[in-house]
């Protein structure tokens, strides 16, 4: 009876020391595990649930089934015609095979180390394969002059062909072949090559940011700079080239209201002067004693005030004027 008790005790106890050890263990939703007894790995779980293992000789190492994000760093690279830039590119990816990444990887952080290492090179030979246009942009439409000058509010007394016309040829924008965005589907191609072996699957490679630098920037500023200049200068020569016209049309309608204001005014003096000399006809001829004096005075009032000089009394000019009659 009291080996009964003492093994049924020693069995309580080990089962005691089982259950306090975890036989079982739960793989969460958007979780998977391996297994690895004695540091072998010997079952891999992606089934959420729970699930048994062997006390004390099983481990169980979890990984996440999610997308995970690479935020790389931003790095300096140069391009085909050794201009460098700064690159900053953003990685999404996520364990594919959890096996092969335990035994290769085992950790995260180790598989972020790995990742910024193959997708940095492979972003670094593409862009050194590429000219520096190919990687800042995604197509030509920054060729299309035209629309674009006219999204300037140019006017429409401004013809955009004009302005073009005077931006000179080595200012013009060289095409593209394949832009940013072919460019980073290169990257990601070339990197999923390397990592399957980590039982990594990378979903994609995203230039987030390309910035010039310092020595760049001021060429692509001084470039922009000229540009704006010379479509300035087209503006002003447009300008000036329109109020030239106007001021032609202005002097010549000028002239053309002076010359019949001038033909206006000679007929309407033509006009005065014959009913002038009428009416001076008309007076002479009711007394001419009268029109004569009148006259004398009217000429007497107009030169008296501006003689400088002593005259003679005598003259016939005075007759009126110095005549006791004034006859």
């Amino acid at each position: 009876m009291k080996k009964i008790i003492v093994t049924l005790a020693v069995i309580a106890v080990i089962f005691i020391g089982v259950m306090a050890a975890g036989p079982f263990y739960v793989v969460d939703e958007g979780e998977q595990a391996v297994i690895v007894q004695m540091g072998k790995l010997v079952n891999v779980v992606t089934e959420a649930g729970l699930h048994f293992k062997v006390p004390f000789i099983d481990d169980v190492v979890r990984y996440p089934r999610r997308i995970m994000a690479m935020d790389g760093e931003q790095r300096s690279m140069p391009t085909k015609e050794t201009q460098y830039i700064w690159v900053d590119v953003t990685a999404r990816w996520r364990i594919s095979d959890p096996a092969k990444f335990y035994e290769s990887i085992q950790t995260i952080d180790a598989a972020y180390a790995k990742l910024s290492e193959v997708v940095d090179s492979e972003v670094r030979t593409v862009v050194a394969e590429n000219y520096l246009w190919e990687s800042v942009r995604n197509s030509n439409i920054i060729m299309e002059r035209s629309g674009g000058l006219e999204a300037l509010g140019l006017g429409e007394n401004i013809d955009p062909e004009l302005i073009q016309s005077s931006i000179q040829p080595e200012t013009n924008y060289e095409p593209i072949a394949k832009g940013r965005r072919q460019l980073a589907e290169e990257m990601l191609a070339r990197a999923r090559r390397m990592v399957p072996e980590y039982g990594i699957e990378l979903i994609d490679v995203v230039i987030r940011q390309i910035r010039y630098s310092d020595e760049l920037t001021q060429s692509v500023y001084a470039r922009m700079i000229k540009e704006r200049n010379q479509i300035a200068q087209a503006f002003r020569s447009e300008g000036e080239g329109k109020k030239a016209d106007w001021q032609g049309r202005m002097d010549r309608e000028r002239r053309s209201i002076l010359s019949e204001a001038y033909e206006k005014a000679e007929t309407v003096r033509g006009e005065g002067d014959a009913e002038a000399a009428r009416i001076y006809a008309e007076a002479y001829g009711r007394d001419r004693d009268f029109f004569d004096f009148w006259r004398a005075v009217e000429s007497y009032r107009a030169t008296m005030p501006g003689f400088d000089k002593t005259l003679s009394t005598d003259m016939e000019y005075f007759k009126y004027l110095y005549s006791p009659t004034a006859r």
